[in-house]
């Protein structure tokens, strides 16, 4: 066994002179234990959140989009386009055009993000999936437009999934001036009927902004005949979406961006990321201040072994070992309160994931989801397991050396 390890077993689980450092020594592991605990339970409520979202996106968006790399909008018959369609790994693509727009249902008006889809936009998507009403996926029919409303805009239009007047549709004329005496002159305006459904995706940004149309009336009202503003990717099966990604930004250029559903809510997921790494640096923070028991306890401990440091330092024991003696009980301390720390965690957070205890609210339905929602990852827990190490390390380093070279430096007096 390492001898400096051996004498840190000993000092930390043997009986002490002065019970005080037995105490101490006891609230240090509880400290750590507890900083630690708490690093697991809200990186996991964290991680809980972040693939409730994720899972959330997949039924509106697609698993990949190409989006232009510059401006807004580009050709529909442009190469990159017949490029992708063509891919070996893909299985179906779809053209969308979206942009703002007015609508307009009897005295009711609000501002929309208008998305034109193709007819594979269904095939394309899960859509489906999460349509409510007696109708189905349908964009046309004849010389009729269809309309499929987030839930959110049906709702603030005071629409029903079964509107009997047609749904009025304001966009902007491009580079047009107001017209101040006529203003509906600056505008180009159409009509859309209903589908019979509408989507709930139980995100805010799409039920209470999106309205779904088909694509060539979307081309029509913004004027850009031809143009689409993204193109959206369904894989195969059997397909690897990371290495497909890889080979179509290849057969693309720089030109387009190939993205994936994380990258096109890239502004959710960096502030939930955000969010998680300010959350892990405050609890670290108090982690370190949960350290200073550490530095209490071996402080007391070096003042209560003051005979001990000076008989092993004449038996020939160098300071650097003494010094190694009561770092490695400071490591020991840090490892067995972030073993149990971890322990607690897990056990809280598989308590929460299979009984819900900490609700979301006091009635059932209120949100998406009933309890905070839990995912552990691994990857946190590794991380968690080295800050301890490391935070720990950092705090008893200093103090033990200073210490240890000061008695030893008195008792050669």
């Amino acid at each position: 066994m390492n001898l400096p390890f051996f004498f840190a077993h000993r000092y930390l689980f043997s009986a002490k002179s002065h019970s005080a450092i037995n105490i101490i020594s006891f609230i240090s592991v509880i400290g750590v234990a507890l900083a630690t605990t708490a690093l697991v339970c809200v990186l996991s409520v964290f991680n809980g959140f972040h693939d409730l979202v994720a899972s959330l996106f997949t039924a509106f968006d697609p698993q990949l989009e190409m989006v232009p790399a510059q401006g807004t909008t580009f050709p529909a018959n442009d190469p990159s386009v017949k490029k992708i369609k063509a891919f070996k790994d893909v299985e179906i693509a779809s053209g969308i055009l979206e942009n703002r727009a007015l609508a307009r249902y009897d005295s009711r008006q609000t501002m929309i993000m208008l998305r034109g889809v193709d007819d594979d936009y269904g095939k394309c998507t899960d859509i489906e999936k999460i349509l409510y009403g007696n109708g189905k996926f349908i964009l046309h029919a004849d010389v009729l437009n269809y309309a499929i409303p987030g839930i959110r805009v049906a709702l603030m239009l005071n629409m029903t999934t079964d509107f009997v007047d047609p749904l009025q549709i304001y966009a902007p004329r491009p580079g047009e001036e107001i017209n101040l005496m006529n203003p509906t002159r600056s505008f180009n305006q159409d009509e859309l009927n209903s589908s019979g459904s509408v989507f709930n995706v139980s995100q805010k940004q799409y039920d209470a902004d999106y309205i779904l149309c088909p694509l060539k009336f979307a081309q029509h009202i913004f004027e850009k005949e031809n143009e689409l503003s993204a193109l959206s990717i369904r894989l195969k099966p059997d397909a690897n979406t990371n290495q497909v990604k890889k080979e179509l930004k290849k057969l693309v250029g720089d030109r387009f961006k190939i993205l994936d559903r994380y990258e096109q809510q890239e502004d959710v997921f960096r502030i939930m990321a955000i969010e998680k790494f300010l959350a892990y640096v405050f609890l670290t923070f108090i982690l370190f201040i949960a350290c200073f028991n550490i530095i209490a306890s071996l402080s007391m401990l070096i003042i209560d072994k003051q005979a001990d440091i000076q008989t092993l330092h004449d038996l020939g024991m160098t300071p650097k070992s003494i010094c190694k003696i009561f770092i490695a009980e400071g490591r020991l301390i840090s490892i067995i309160g972030a073993i149990i720390g971890l322990g607690i965690g897990l056990f809280l957070c598989w308590l929460q994931i299979t009984y819900g205890f900490l609700r979301l609210g006091e009635q059932s339905g209120t949100f998406i989801i009933d309890a905070y929602p839990v995912s552990v990852h691994f990857l946190d827990i590794v991380i968690i397991l080295f800050t301890v190490i490391i935070v720990s390390f950092i705090a008893s380093w200093y103090p033990v050396k200073y210490l240890s070279r000061l008695f030893l430096q008195k008792d050669k007096e």
